[in-house]
């Protein structure tokens, strides 16, 4: 299988994801026979349809924290990749919320489905996981679920870094570092203090300085601003390539320079003629 991150969906808050403003559904890493599913949100079935990707490939499903947006399709998910328990295999790798819940939260993962997985993981800051031959390392994250987590994936050809849903802190900057990719959800444009935004996202690229970042996540006054703009100016301050996901958009994590390039040519051009 050829490497490749695939997008099935980019929309932030719940208001874009109620409206579909833009698609949801989290995204997908392959590398070599693995496939990953992570932050199956509303639509990750349909969209993974949509894209191509066979979800009883899907060797595990990796979920940030226990809001709608990110694991609302997770049973679904298990139900289509095992065959609804008849083939059980996978791993689930989450944090305490999503598997168990918390005193405000209650668990997105259901006891009938659980059953049909191969392995459940808790996934804990700084807690090392390996699935075959990718080593996953929970980062922490700040956010209203207090379980929260990013991530980074260590794999045979690169290595990516997930923020999950954040507020900005210094310490994002050092727990991202060696990240070749880098994809940054980043709902709010310019600045703000609802939550990370593109003045948030500079100051961690500058100290990251991965070879390629990747917005997502966008919530509506984002979508307003446009996220190409936002990426634009990232990229200026920063001096690395910035680029903001669109529904449905396929990277190849390895040569993705020059395919990224053109993508980015024709995005100007398009813009250009609006």
């Amino acid at each position: 299988m050829r490497s490749r991150i695939v997008f099935l969906g980019t929309a932030g808050n719940l208001s874009v994801v109620s409206k579909q403003a833009r698609s949801s559904g989290g995204f997908v890493v392959q590398v070599d026979d693995f496939q990953m599913h992570i932050d199956p949100g509303p639509g990750a079935l349909t969209n993974a349809a949509l894209c191509g990707i066979n979800v009883r490939g899907h060797t595990a499903i990796l979920v940030s924290h226990a809001h709608l947006n990110h694991c609302n399709d997770l049973n679904a998910l298990i139900t289509a990749m095992t065959l609804n328990g008849l083939d059980n295999h996978g791993v689930l790798i989450a944090p305490e919320s999503v598997v168990h819940g918390t005193a405000h939260l209650k668990p997105m993962l259901q006891d009938h489905f659980a059953h049909h997985l191969e392995k459940i993981i808790i996934a804990q800051p700084h807690k090392k996981i390996a699935v075959e031959n990718i080593e996953i390392h929970p980062l922490p994250a700040t956010h209203a679920d207090p379980n929260a987590l990013g991530y980074k994936l260590f794999t045979p050809e690169f290595v990516l870094a997930y923020s999950g849903d954040t507020s900005y802190t210094p310490e994002l900057g050092e727990h991202y570092a060696g990240a070749d990719i880098l994809v940054l959800n980043c709902p709010h444009p310019g600045k703000s203090k609802e939550g990370m935004c593109t003045q948030d996202a500079i100051k961690i690229v500058n100290k990251v300085k991965p070879k390629l970042c990747i917005l997502t996540h966008f919530s509506q006054k984002m979508l307003d601003a446009k996220p190409l703009y936002e990426a634009r100016e990232i990229q200026k301050q920063t001096g690395v390539q910035v680029i903001a996901a669109e529904d449905g958009m396929i990277i190849d994590p390895v040569s993705y320079a020059v395919q990224l390039q053109q993508k980015t040519l024709n995005l100007f051009a398009s813009d250009n003629q609006e």
